[in-house]
């Protein structure tokens, strides 16, 4: 509701026709996955409505799903397209280019897809409806632009044949030759392979240092101290902590269950420990004030047995010392009030409902993280027929999160580059952020890794050479990793400047997410470990390599190069 013109959406959309004509150098290849991720995207935010009719779905869910869903719209578009663009510069006849394009970089597409589409399902482990709706949002956006990219495109590739290459610019290769890609990656790879435990070590050290800030990580949801300067909320904010003190935006609404009818000794007692707790503003009733609701025949309802506190802290409500306190009147001032008077206290209101869902977030994101890298990584056994392979992607991808949320420490809880990407106020991070992140860079990093490391297997396969696999892996896929991670990147980034701070939250996380990944973990530190581990990152127990299927993604050897060539001319 009330939702301003999609102007993220609009400049991610020309960053990605910029970066694909650089890539393709054709008007009308570069327009393919952009046209397929267009109607992708307009299905699955059709499905979105249909599901809000049946599901509690946030408000700022369609505008997730459509970051998510341009950002992978594009990506699995750009791979289909890439692949028919190599066959046919390889020789192939369009008609033949587009099927092989489907058998190949589409069984990547839907393994892709599938692995983004179970990690978001992932978060129905969280039992709660908030998740559902976001999770339900996002995979039929996924599902529905994963379909058009395996559906719509290749139809429309062959409807056009080799139009699709069509309205050439300069640097655009001329088809009638075989072009075989990527000697400069694989050029690349060797460069990686001279002293690869010194690129290996870099790399890591790099994600390391930016995930450092996420041991201040503080979950929770901020106040209206974040909203821009002028605004309603934040004037009012302002006003009511200048006047009554910062802990009057966030009081604690404290129930006291009494042992007996009209107990008024005990809820005195109540009073006065809450009222001399350390952090505590002011309770009402004060004890000065309690002969004058002892009073009152009703002070403790019908039944007599329950009495209230409000308790204002002397703390804002995002601050910790406010956490501090919440803590304090559980865990001490409850049991110590239970002792000498048998009457319980039960400590609510917004702040602390705050304060448990996060308890709840926190306390399900191991299991979380369980299921689904444990799927992911049954799944990428499968495909690679290793266990080394998949083991470091797991960890990688691990990596590259810590990563992302240290980044995002830094930005939103505290404040570097805010002023840069308009960040009115800092504070705590979102509770559900990391599990929506991790779901989403889960799936993403998938793709680059399958992207890169099946070229690779099918190397190994045919030549026994793990150094020619890395190189020609690099060779295979490397440009188009790089093109995808540019245009995801630049699409997660385009919602940053979004005035709604849930939408600038998730831009800068997941922007900086597949940069990480991409550029640090994918094209500099995979290559580099397994160059360094050699053969053992193909080893498979001889009974399972026998009874688990061989799945072929990547393209011909005739469709990509080595180096060396290059390498014998400089001898």
């Amino acid at each position: 509701a009330g939702q301003e013109p999609p102007s993220s959406e609009l400049f991610g959309l020309i960053v990605a026709i910029v970066i694909l004509l650089l890539a393709f150098g054709s008007l009308v290849a570069a327009g393919l996955p952009i046209v397929a991720a267009i109607l992708g995207l307009a299905m699955g935010q059709m499905g979105v409505l249909i599901a809000a009719n049946f599901l509690d779905v946030a408000t700022f869910a369609p505008t997730l799903a459509a970051m998510i869903g341009l950002g992978v719209g594009i990506d699995y578009s750009l791979f289909v397209i890439n692949r028919f663009r190599q066959a046919v510069f390889a020789g192939r006849d369009a008609k033949a280019a587009a099927m092989e394009s489907v058998e190949t970089a589409g069984r990547a597409v839907l393994f892709a897809g599938s692995t983004v589409i179970i990690a978001l399902l992932g978060l129905f482990i969280m039992r709660i409806n908030f998740f559902n709706g976001l999770a339900v949002a996002s995979i039929v956006t996924v599902l529905f632009v994963m379909l058009s990219a395996l559906w719509f495109l290749p139809a429309l590739l062959s409807l056009l044949g080799t139009k699709s290459l069509a309205l050439r610019l300069p640097w655009g290769k001329k088809r009638g030759q075989v072009h075989p890609e990527g000697k400069a990656w694989a050029h690349y790879g060797r460069f990686l392979q001279r002293k690869p435990i010194i690129p290996a070590l870099v790399s890591i050290v790099i994600v390391v240092v930016l995930a450092i800030p996420l041991l201040s990580l503080r979950l929770g949801f901020s106040d209206d101290s974040g909203k821009a300067p002028g605004t309603p909320l934040r004037t009012a904010y302002d006003l009511m902590a200048e006047g009554f003190g910062p802990g009057v935006n966030g009081p604690f609404f404290v129930a006291v269950e009494l042992p007996k009818p009209n107990d008024a000794a005990a809820y005195a007692a109540a009073v006065k420990a809450i009222e001399s707790s350390p952090g505590v503003a002011s309770t009402l009733p004060s004890s000065a004030a309690l002969p004058i609701v002892l009073a009152n025949p009703t002070a403790f309802g019908a039944d007599g047995t329950i009495g209230t506190i409000m308790v204002t802290p002397d703390s804002a409500p995002q601050d910790e010392a406010t956490d501090a306190l919440l803590s304090n009147l559980r865990e001490n001032v409850n049991p110590q009030i239970t002792a000498q008077t048998g009457a319980k206290l039960y400590v609510g209101g917004q702040q602390a409902i705050i304060s448990d869902f996060t308890s709840v977030m926190t306390s399900a994101l191991p299991l979380f993280l369980l299921v689904v890298v444990g799927l992911g990584f049954l799944a990428l056994v499968l495909l690679f027929h290793s266990i080394v392979v998949p083991l470091t992607a797991a960890i990688t991808s691990l990596l590259s999160f810590a990563a992302a949320m240290g980044v995002t420490v830094a930005v939103f809880q505290w404040g570097w580059l805010g002023d840069v990407i308009g960040l009115a106020g800092t504070g705590p991070i979102f509770p559900f952020l990391p599990i929506m992140v991790f779901a989403i860079l889960f799936g993403l990093s998938m793709d680059y890794q399958v992207f890169l490391v099946t070229r690779m297997q099918e190397e190994w396969s045919r030549t026994g050479d793990n150094s020619a696999s890395v190189r020609r892996g690099l060779a295979g896929s490397g440009r188009v990793v790089v093109i995808a991670a540019a245009i995801m990147a630049s699409v997660f980034l385009a919602f940053v400047p979004d005035k709604n701070s849930m939408i600038k939250l998730f831009g800068v996380s997941l922007g900086s997410a597949v940069i990480i990944d991409a550029f640090i973990i994918r094209l500099i530190f995979i290559p580099s470990i397994m160059s360094i581990l050699g053969k053992a990152n193909w080893w498979l127990p001889g009974w399972l390599d026998r009874i688990l299927p061989k799945v072929q993604i990547e393209p011909g050897e005739d469709e990509v190069t080595d180096d060396e060539q290059l390498v014998a001319s400089k001898a």
